[in-house]
């Protein structure tokens, strides 16, 4: 009988790794793109969703503004559109501005900080702004096709993630002798201010209240500028770190200010503009 010659296998325990470390790679594709497809669908929440909740948010209570007054509602109070969602960029406010006025501080009868009141245009009396209304006027710009609600305060949960603009706490009221200043997003949560870059001189800012319209004509704008410029939203605003940008004499102003570049918050982009007389 001849003796059985062992037969040798080569490679196998190679082949074992190979495999080994192939099903660590797949897992980890697989993983990847797992992640990836998170990541696109929470990007679509922010930029999309939240955008379309917004802007139906923010149009339903322009609807409800203007059903009070038609029907002379005295409170003025609309739906308080809520439209959720987490924090997005594109709207910063001004640093050093405090988010919300504690009982309306800093306004006194007509809505015009105290440090600055003077007598308002003559062919206007200026209005003054609702202390806590969730909204309380409707600013309609033209050449944009924007129409967006105005509340009080700059907060980014209870005004500017509703997709709607902001006034700066202590700023003048519509119409008023003093600086008219306003935020909004310009990247997501309804984005209102997203093209105002676009905006050019003469054209129209329109700010309507119960009983009352003010229209505004574009006058400056200052494309980029730090978020502690708070010189952009004094009563006579001028840049403190651009002094050559802004006004010297007194007025009735309004101010935007926004986010720029887009989605980012490094910088403040501002247009101002001043009362139309009639």
């Amino acid at each position: 009988m001849r003796d059985r010659v062992p037969v040798v296998v080569q490679g196998s325990g190679r082949r074992g790794r190979r495999a080994g470390l192939a099903g660590v790679l797949w897992a980890g594709a697989e993983l990847i793109v797992t992640v990836g497809v998170v990541v696109l669908l929470l990007v679509v929440h922010q930029v999309w969703w939240t955008n379309r909740q917004a802007v139906a948010a923010a149009q339903e209570q322009v609807r409800a503004l203007e059903r009070a007054w038609g029907d002379g509602d005295g409170d003025g109070d609309g739906a308080d559109g809520e439209a959720g969602g987490a924090d997005g960029g594109g709207a910063e406010p001004v640093a050093g501005i405090p988010s919300e006025p504690a009982d309306g501080a800093g306004y006194e009868g007509d809505g015009v900080p105290a440090a600055g009141r003077g007598p308002g245009p003559a062919a206007t009396r200026p209005a003054r702004a609702p202390d806590r209304e969730p909204a309380y006027a409707v600013l309609r710009v033209p050449r944009l096709g924007l129409v967006v609600p105005v509340a009080q305060g700059v907060d980014k949960r209870s005004v500017l993630d509703k997709g709607y603009a902001g006034q700066y706490p202590g700023t003048a009221g519509p119409g008023a002798q003093g600086n008219f200043a306003l935020a909004g997003h310009r990247n997501t949560h309804g984005e209102p201010f997203r093209y105002i870059n676009r905006l050019r001189a003469g054209d129209e800012l329109i700010v309507e209240m119960r009983g009352r319209r003010y229209t505004y004509m574009v006058g400056k704008t200052l494309s980029q500028t730090t978020e502690r410029d708070t010189g952009v939203i004094a009563p006579v605003p001028r840049s403190v770190v651009k002094p050559d940008q802004g006004y010297s004499e007194p007025g009735a102003y309004i101010t935007l200010t926004t986010c720029t570049p887009e989605y980012s918050s490094k910088y403040r982009l501002v247009v101002w503009g001043t009362l139309k007389s009639s």
